[in-house]
């Protein structure tokens, strides 16, 4: 009998350790969606299990992904279709294509709802789209390869990086025209403002470096630059970025040295680089900021990241060269 009540402990125990994964999953259910830039597919993740629950076909080299206001909709930039889709997020079909100029890359959605705001790499432009009238409203003339695409709180300051320009462009909203112009790193990829809408971060893919850029004097009054012992410098490469609200910690995608590092958004200093898939590019919080979704591209695979411990918990596989990442409440 005390053998078996040993034994019977013994398994009340290994149960408990095969349960425990679960509580790492987020206490709510969201939707991830990652856009698959080689299979022309966006991958859908249950966030409380952590698996593939659905594939949808897509348009050509999706990129750039976000919801609509409603969040009823999926935007994405079809970019070798020189398109933007528009798929419902019950039926996953793709209801309408609106207006893009070529190769639209990153987009970004008016805190209304409406315009929508979109970087096109192969004509050095920014097109404003009504998506409700599918019209085209305005073109921005910007620097050679835009790509980044930013917005302050109050939706009156639109910003853009262009690659080969070097430059993030500061454009009014209502007139549809650049006011200001700063000069960064190489190759600047993404641009976006914190939450107090009184900064713009700023990644420059070859220069290595973030910038933080001051929204009143539109100054930069922070350089980030990152080391990670054992890894070779050409290959800390900033892209993606994600900012807390509270504007605690900032999260920045490192490319191919595989990491995201954690910065300190008061000292500006890195407290922790995370190893996460190969080629990082692009980054998402959940809607309760308690987990982070990696796409990496070179490893086909998406990385879950503990917000509050700092951790990576789990690796997901999706299609080819995932790039972006977007997660819906449910």
């Amino acid at each position: 009998m005390k053998v078996q009540f040993k034994q019977a402990l013994f398994a009340a125990a290994l149960s408990i350790y095969t349960i425990s994964p679960i509580a790492l999953s987020p206490a709510k259910a969201y939707t991830v969606y990652v856009s698959n830039e080689k299979d022309d597919t966006i991958t859908v993740i249950d966030s409380k299990t952590l698996k593939v629950i659905d594939t949808i076909k897509v348009g050509q080299r999706p990129r750039g992904i976000i919801l609509s206001k409603d969040e009823k909709y999926i935007l994405v930039c079809a970019s070798d279709d020189d398109t933007v889709e528009v798929i419902d997020r019950k039926t996953k079909k793709i209801i309408k294509t609106l207006p893009s100029g070529p190769d639209p890359e990153l987009f970004i959605l008016h805190p209304s709802g409406n315009p929508l705001y979109i970087s096109n790499e192969d004509d050095n432009m920014v097109t404003v789209v009504d998506i409700e009238k599918n019209k085209v409203l305005n073109e921005v003339p910007v620097g050679v390869e835009p790509e980044g695409m930013g917005i302050s709180p109050d939706g009156k300051t639109i910003v853009n990086t262009s690659e080969t320009t070097n430059m993030v462009h500061f454009i009014d909203s209502k007139t549809n025209e650049i006011t200001h112009n700063v000069l960064v790193e190489q190759r600047p990829r993404v641009a976006i403002y914190n939450h107090a809408g009184t900064q713009v971060w700023s990644s420059s893919e070859i220069g290595g470096t973030v910038n933080v850029i001051d929204d009143k004097k539109r100054e930069i009054i922070q350089k980030i630059t990152f080391e990670i012992p054992g890894v070779t410098q050409d290959t800390v490469q900033p892209v993606g970025i994600r900012l807390l609200k509270d504007g605690s910690k900032a999260f920045v995608a490192l490319g191919p040295s595989n990491r995201v590092a954690v910065v300190n958004m008061k000292t500006y200093k890195v407290e922790k680089y995370l190893l996460v898939g190969q080629r990082v590019w692009n980054l998402g919080f959940t809607p309760d900021e308690k987990f982070l979704y990696t796409t990496n591209g070179v490893s086909n695979d998406v990385s879950v990241i503990d917000v509050a411990k700092l951790k990576v918990i789990k690796s997901i596989p999706v299609g080819r060269y995932p790039w972006g990442v977007v997660i819906a409440k449910d």
